[in-house]
């Protein structure tokens, strides 16, 4: 009984300890919006992105207006919610270090923004 009570604690404290020891880090979640004025911005905890880590990331897009659209481009990713279009939708990406452009195309002279990635 007690060899069986010594491995029953023993398999607890291994639970235990998986549970508190953190595996991968859970993954970044980003917020994209465009429109419904000439307005887009990228934000993470309510503030505007201006660098980022390098990793995995989950974006919510909330796309506003049919005459915008949300394109997220630089190293490996190319987005884009779509001009004439309205909704939301949920992107994965994983960012390389380097320069990002989030656009909408019709507007990319005064609606964009970059940041970079460490």
């Amino acid at each position: 009984m007690i060899q069986f009570r010594t491995m029953l604690v023993a398999a607890f404290a291994t639970v235990a300890l998986l549970a508190a020891t953190p595996g991968q880090a859970a993954t970044k979640k980003l917020q994209a919006t465009v429109g419904p004025g000439f307005t887009i911005t990228l934000k993470m905890g309510g503030k505007a992105v201006k660098s980022l880590k390098a990793g995995s990331y989950t974006i919510s897009v909330s796309d506003k207006s049919k005459i915008h659209n949300f394109r997220l481009k630089g190293s490996g990713v190319n987005k884009d919610s779509g001009v004439g279009k309205v909704g939301s939708m949920t992107w994965k990406v994983t960012f390389k270090k380097g320069s990002y452009l989030f656009v909408c195309d019709p507007h990319a002279s005064s609606m964009k923004g970059t940041f970079k990635v460490t």
